[in-house]
């Protein structure tokens, strides 16, 4: 989801429960999108690929630590007070129990909207690398991320508190029901379109685009190969239809390949790669005695580029 949803998500929600300090959980929702600023670490250090958007902090545990850390540079006097002097409103918090429990509140409400859309988060880390979606919000969503930024300014400005308040029930009205529409076409289009498997394909699922009745959808032989296209449920058409091998080589022997394939999957950029896409498929070729691998995801990412190239000797 979009930055100014994450805002208004749980500032809408504590306002309408008439709760104090309502802004902590709004600062508290937008905290963990700083991670940022921590790319440059996984761009220096490969092997620390988790620090990287929608990485580290995007887990129950490294959240409530980013929320708390942002909270009390937050409420620090020269901070508040540089920001109420650039939008010219009060956004002064607190910074004690009650307000970071506000603040993992929305971090709490950020985490499930992230976890609506597609790439997934990893939630249980450090426990656990695996991202975890329902893939039934597309990265970010136009629509909300509009609904969302007029909302916002419809808080800015000097209105009546009823009119704001409103404005909030709206949203999350608005949120809600395109979340459950979303839902239903995703279910209504697995259920369809599996009917129909053919080829030797037995699996499928479907990806939300920007579109909620757009799907990408692929369908999967259990590994060797797939067949990717989009469907629009509403028009009931199929377009740009492709099959894609899991793994493809050339110019050596099969069992030289998976000895470079088995050596490359150790290179932490090869594990990071992987570690950020949906499917993740190779191409092998040697040339000489070096190996080409190029692993690549034929799905859309929202994670840097999809494909990756490194070269390994040949070991036999």
């Amino acid at each position: 989801m979009d930055f100014f949803t994450h805002f208004i998500v749980p500032f809408a929600i504590l306002t309408l429960l008439k709760v104090k300090d309502r802004l902590a959980g709004a600062f508290g929702g937008i905290s963990i999108d700083f991670d940022v600023v921590l790319f440059i670490i996984g761009f220096i250090s490969p092997e620390l690929f988790i620090f990287t958007h929608r990485g580290i902090t995007h887990s129950f545990i490294f959240g409530l630590l980013t929320s708390t850390l942002f909270l009390y540079i937050i409420s620090r006097p020269r901070i508040y007070g540089f920001i109420n002097y650039v939008i010219k409103r009060n956004v002064k918090v607190k910074f004690n129990w009650h307000t970071i429990l506000l603040a993992y509140f929305g971090v709490l409400t950020h985490l499930f909207l992230d976890f609506l859309t597609t790439g997934g988060i990893p939630l249980f880390y450090p426990f656990s690398l695996t991202r975890f979606t329902a893939n039934i919000y597309y990265y970010t969503d136009p629509l909300t991320t509009i609904a969302a930024l007029a909302v916002l300014i419809i808080l800015y400005l000097r209105l009546d508190p009823k009119y704001k308040k409103i404005a909030l029930a709206g949203f999350m009205i608005m949120l809600i029901s395109f979340g459950g529409i979303r839902a239903y076409e995703k279910m209504d289009v697995i259920q369809s379109q599996g009917q129909t498997l053919s080829d030797g394909y037995t699996q499928i699922t479907a990806y939300p685009t920007s579109d909620m009745f757009t799907w990408t959808v692929v369908e999967s032989d259990a590994g060797s190969k797939y067949r990717i296209y989009t469907y629009n449920n509403l028009k009931k058409t199929s377009s740009d239809m492709r099959e894609v091998q899991n793994l493809t080589i050339k110019n050596g022997t099969y069992e030289s390949a998976q000895e470079a394939i088995k050596y490359a999957n150790k290179l932490p950029e090869v594990r990071g790669f992987k570690w950020e896409h949906n499917y993740v498929c190779i191409n092998a070729t040697k040339k000489d005695s070096i190996w080409n691998i190029t692993y690549f995801d034929f799905t859309a990412s929202h994670f840097g580029s999809n494909e990756l190239s490194v070269k390994v000797p040949s070991i036999n």
